[in-house]
């Protein structure tokens, strides 16, 4: 899919701030010198048992997107296909989850579309507001910048680890309660301090996103495996073989992108690449405002972890070692 928007000749505008060529996490479009609009959408297939929670999860999903571009959520839509042989309570239980993970973004749900399908999905359609000169995207990564990762990885092996019926309630709990979060005030940290690039993690995991990272800030960064955290029962599962298809999938495209050191525990390695739902912001922060930056989110109450650095210009394969040691 990646490759045939690629083929794509999109016209030239000098108010589409950001469009497809950085493979964003949203699109920005400038209105005038003090607004632009920024634009998303995101849904798909439960990966949770409860449809509240699913609903929330997947309103997350596609709000994270505005809060990586440094916006503020301002309208959304519902994307829904769900069976007409389903309970319709079930469809109710989605839709109240994300109208209350919309009112908890501050913004406003004002329609959208249902289908007849055979398996539901459910997400939303995401407009909001940034100032032309605040937008933050994938592509200003500098030497020396620090990055930060906002939320734990593993979301992907546990809700394979749920499919298999193996995963714990506490791993449960966990995972849910990060996938419903949303990245608000991560976001608005990047804004009071001022970051040079960010991303989310999301369905191309942490290495395919902090790729794109690079690739479009044309810098050379380094990992830190030992420094990326993950929730809980993560490393027990995929020591299971309990790993999403698309772990593999990623794995391949970003074979020859990859440098990994030896040493590097394989379910590291593996969940590396693993797909995320809900992520956290990956961020990439000056050097010297990484200290500010890391004092702020702790007094927000955010989450955060020092996982690699920019270390040159010009995209080199991304370095995956054990610690920054």
């Amino acid at each position: 899919m990646e490759k045939l928007l690629e083929d794509f000749i999109i016209p030239a505008d000098e108010r589409l701030l950001v469009g497809l060529d950085t493979r964003d996490d949203a699109a920005i479009y400038k209105i005038n010198d003090d607004t632009a609009i920024i634009q998303t959408l995101d849904f798909f297939t439960p990966m949770v048992d409860d449809p509240y929670v699913f609903g929330q999860i997947a309103a997350a999903n596609a709000i994270n997107d505005i809060y990586a571009m440094g916006g503020e959520p301002l309208l959304a839509m519902n994307i829904v296909c769900y069976p007409d042989c389903e309970e319709m309570d079930v469809l109710k239980q989605i839709l109240t989850g994300g109208l209350d993970k919309v009112t908890e973004a501050g913004a406003l749900l004002v329609g959208g579309h249902t289908i007849d399908d055979n398996e539901p999905k459910y997400g939303l359609s995401v407009c909001g507001l940034v100032h032309p000169d605040k937008v933050i995207t994938n592509s200003g990564a500098e030497p020396g910048d620090i990055l930060l990762l906002t939320k734990p990885l593993g979301n992907g092996v546990i809700a394979t680890a749920i499919k298999a019926d193996l995963a714990s309630a506490e791993a449960c709990r966990d995972a849910a309660e990060w996938m419903a979060g949303l990245n608000k005030k991560a976001c608005s940290v990047m804004q009071k301090i001022g970051v040079n690039a960010a991303t989310d993690v999301t369905g191309f995991g942490f290495l395919g996103h902090l790729f794109e990272l690079s690739v479009a800030s044309d810098v050379a960064v380094e990992i830190f495996a030992g420094q990326i955290p993950f929730m809980t029962g993560t490393l027990e599962y995929a020591s299971m073989g309990l790993m999403p298809g698309g772990a593999y999938k990623n794995r391949d495209y970003l074979a020859d992108k990859i440098d990994i050191a030896p040493g590097v525990d394989t379910n590291i390695r593996d969940l590396l690449f693993s797909p995320e739902t809900s992520g956290g912001l990956l961020i990439s922060v000056p050097g010297e405002k990484a200290a500010a930056m890391e004092e702020t989110l702790q007094q927000e109450g955010c989450f955060f972890a020092q996982v690699g650095r920019v270390i040159s210009t010009g995209f080199q394969s991304i370095k995956v070692l054990n610690s920054n040691s």
